[in-house]
C-alpha cells in the first residue's frame, strides 16, 4: 500500500487529513466512504474517486460496491494557486474554491443560511472585532497614559471626567466603527463572500440575484445594521421567520445570506441541516447562559438571607 500521505471526504462532506493509506482504507471498511469517496494526494491535479485507487488501498475484495454514478469534483481547481482562508469540504491543502466565477444566476435550488448558522457566525465576529477594539483601548491607554496623563485623569474620574476621559472615550467610539465597518465591508465583498465567523459555519452573503456585493453594497449592509441595534435587536430575530431568512438590514439592503455552495454549480453540497459543530455550540451557548444566570440568583438568594458578610 502507499506511504503517501491523502486526504479525503467523507459522508459528511467534511474533509480529512492528512492520513495515510491505512486510515482510508478502515474508513472505507467502516462505511464512512465508499468508491465514489473523492480523494486526493500531493501530485494529483484534482479530486478523484476512491473506486480509481482499489487495487493501491487494496480494496478490490472489499465486500462493499466501488461502481456507481461517476463522482461530481468540484471545478476551477487549480493545484499552483494560493489557498484562500475559506474553503470547501473538497479543497485539498493548495486548492481555491470557486466562488463568483462558478456562478450559477439560474440555481433554483437556494439554501438560505438560518437564524441559528448565522448566530454563531455574528458571535464568533463580535469576538475578533472587540479583540482588535480592545487591543487598540490598551495601546491609546499606554500613549495617553504615558504622554497625556491619562493616569492622572482616571482618578479624578469619580469627581467628574476631564477632556483626556471625554477624548479618549470619542476616539474609541470612532475607532470602534472603523475597525467594525472594515471587517464586514472588506471581507463579504471579496472572493470569499464572507466574514471569517461566516466562513467557519459555511455561509455567504449576496446580492439578490447572488452575486458578489461591491464595495458599496457591502457598506450599505453594514449602515443597515445599525438599524438592528435601534430595534433592540429584533432586526436580527427577523432572520429566523422571514422567508428567504433575511434580517432587517438584509431588507433594506437588498442582500441574501446563503449556504456557501449556492448559486454555483454544485448545490447538492449545501447543507440543509444544522452540523455537529453548530448542536455542540449552540448547547454549551445556552448551557453557560443557564449557569450564569443560576449563579446570579443563587448570589442574590444569599445576600438577601444576610449570608454574605
Amino acid at each position: 500500500m502507499s506511504t503517501n500521505v491523502w486526504y479525503y471526504v467523507d459522508r459528511h462532506q467534511e474533509r480529512q487529513g492528512p492520513v495515510d493509506a491505512e486510515i482510508i482504507r478502515e474508513a472505507y471498511r467502516g462505511g464512512q466512504i465508499d468508491g465514489e469517496s473523492l480523494v486526493w494526494r500531493e501530485g494529483m491535479s484534482q479530486w478523484a474517486p476512491l473506486k480509481q485507487f482499489e487495487l493501491e488501498f487494496d480494496l478490490e475484495d472489499e465486500p462493499t460496491l466501488l461502481t456507481r454514478a461517476p463522482a461530481m469534483a468540484p471545478t476551477g481547481f487549480d493545484a499552483d494557486a494560493p489557498t484562500l482562508a475559506y474553503a470547501s469540504p473538497y479543497a485539498p491543502p493548495m486548492a481555491t474554491v470557486a466562488s463568483h466565477v462558478d456562478f450559477d444566476g439560474d440555481a433554483s435550488d437556494v439554501v438560505y443560511a438560518g437564524f441559528w448558522r448565522r448566530f454563531c457566525a455574528l458571535f464568533v465576529d463580535g469576538l475578533l472585532v472587540a479583540t482588535v477594539n480592545y487591543a487598540i483601548f490598551f495601546v491609546l491607554i499606554l500613549i495617553f497614559g504615558v504622554g497625556g496623563g491619562l493616569l492622572s485623569g482616571l482618578e479624578k474620574a469619580a469627581s467628574g471626567m476631564n477632556g483626556a476621559m471625554v477624548g479618549l472615550q470619542l476616539s474609541m467610539y470612532v475607532i470602534g466603527l472603523g475597525v467594525s465597518a472594515a471587517y464586514f465591508v472588506l471581507q463579504e465583498s471579496s472572493d470569499a463572500q464572507a466574514t471569517l465567523g461566516k466562513r467557519l459555519v459555511g455561509i455567504k452573503v449576496t446580492d439578490l440575484q447572488g452575486q458578489r456585493l461591491t464595495r458599496l453594497h457591502a457598506l450599505g449592509r453594514w449602515v443597515s445594521h445599525l438599524l438592528c441595534y435601534f430595534t433592540l435587536y429584533i432586526g436580527y430575530v427577523m432572520a429566523a421567520f422571514t422567508d428567504r431568512k433575511q434580517g432587517l438590514h438584509d431588507m433594506v439592503a437588498s442582500t441574501l445570506v446563503v449556504d456557501q455552495w449556492a448559486y454555483t454549480s454544485h448545490p447538492e453540497l449545501q447543507k440543509r441541516e444544522l452540523g455537529g459543530c453548530l448542536i455542540t455550540f449552540i448547547v454549551v451557548f445556552f448551557s453557560l447562559i443557564v449557569l450564569f444566570i443560576g449563579g446570579m440568583m443563587f448570589a442574590i438568594a444569599a445576600i438577601g438571607q444576610g449570608g454574605w458578610r
